[in-house]
């Protein structure tokens, strides 16, 4: 595997580890993926929900905890090689603060999905960070390059391109999840790749969504990309920042647990089905200022208490995102091993 060069800064390792909120991957799991070589993401997402203030003020919160995780990331990783990032999601209220913070705090990278990150470049304007748009096809692509050199002539240090088979909300129709094949999305990968191969020949472009093995890299790469985003894998490792009871739910899923569900974001996400799913309509208590459009009055369910509720450990009463291979994980690994059996050689 070749490194992944973006912008100024190299990755030694090709991999990107997926960013998981709320508070699944942070700055342990992130910190082990890049000392070994790898990109590590913080998911922003609610980041301070273990503040004693958070209830009261989730912000302040939030922008405190973020520059925190990124130090130690930063401190966790020191001479392996890799790089520090963070995935804002476009739909969060106050993405500029937080987008803010990542710079502040010393972020190599900012990841952004979730909707288009339109603004993103304005943000970063005169920093050195590298800027990343999550994508899932060809016009999303097409219309965020277009608006990236017309509002300053800025394009990506790194395009993920996102796929069917990710955990979390996606950016596909329920229809089009419900037959992913249809999709014929390794033809959609090689169209975007070619976009930006068009336009910024050295440019990286990373594929996400449902690589588990060492097999599902492979074929991705042969698509041509330059890396690969995983992150269902990472969260049954010792490293991960999520409670044991969250991996163990990992650990007992079957594949007909891993199901398409309508999320108060507006998106489909993909979880794991437990008695959370089973009843969806849970009376909102608070709102803790996620989301940018949400109308807590109209909603079945707060989403941010019921990550937390989940990551904590109250796995029956939480949603539990997930790629479409979580059922397949049948043991606790460190980092390192993941790194390697996915690089397909010692890293370390």
């Amino acid at each position: 595997m070749k490194p992944l060069r973006i912008g100024d800064l190299t990755a030694r390792i090709p991999i990107i580890q997926g960013g998981m909120g709320v508070g699944v991957s942070l700055s342990g799991l992130a910190g082990a993926v890049a000392a070994c070589g790898g990109v590590g993401i913080i998911s922003a997402a609610q980041i301070g929900y273990r503040e004693p203030d958070f209830a009261q003020n989730p912000l302040q919160a939030n922008v405190r905890a973020l520059k925190a995780e990124i130090c130690r990331a930063r401190e966790l990783s020191k001479g392996g090689g890799g790089l520090i990032g963070v995935n804002i999601m476009v739909a969060m209220r106050f993405y500029e603060e937080y987008v803010r913070a990542a710079v502040e705090a010393g972020a190599d990278l900012i990841v952004s999905g979730a909707g288009l990150p339109v603004d993103l470049p304005r943000l970063v304007e005169g920093t050195r960070i590298g800027i990343a748009p999550i994508v899932s096809c060809l016009r999303a692509l097409s219309v965020l390059w277009r608006l990236w050199e017309r509002r300053g002539n800025r394009r990506p240090d790194l395009v993920v391109i996102e796929g069917p088979r990710a955990g979390g909300h996606l950016g596909f129709s329920p229809e089009e999840l419900a037959c992913p094949e249809k999709l014929a999305y390794d033809k959609q990968i090689r169209e975007m790749v070619s976009f930006v191969r068009e336009r910024e020949p050295s440019l990286p472009v990373v594929a996400a969504g449902g690589i588990y093995h060492r097999a599902d890299v492979e074929q991705a790469f042969s698509l041509g990309v330059d890396g690969v985003q995983v992150a269902t894998r990472f969260v049954t490792t010792w490293e991960c920042d999520a409670s044991p009871a969250y991996k163990q739910a990992y650990l007992d899923a079957k594949k007909e647990d891993i199901v398409i569900t309508a999320s108060p974001v507006g998106m489909p996400g993909r979880a794991i089905r437990n008695a959370f799913l089973r009843e969806p309509s849970h009376p909102v208590k608070a709102c803790y200022q996620c989301l940018a459009h949400c109308k807590p009055k109209e909603i079945p369910y707060c989403i941010t208490d019921a990550l937390i509720q989940a990551v904590k450990g109250n796995t029956d009463q939480g949603l539990l995102f997930c790629g479409d291979n979580a059922w397949q994980a049948t043991k606790i690994e460190h980092v390192s091993q993941v790194m390697e059996e996915l690089a397909g050689s010692r890293i370390l």
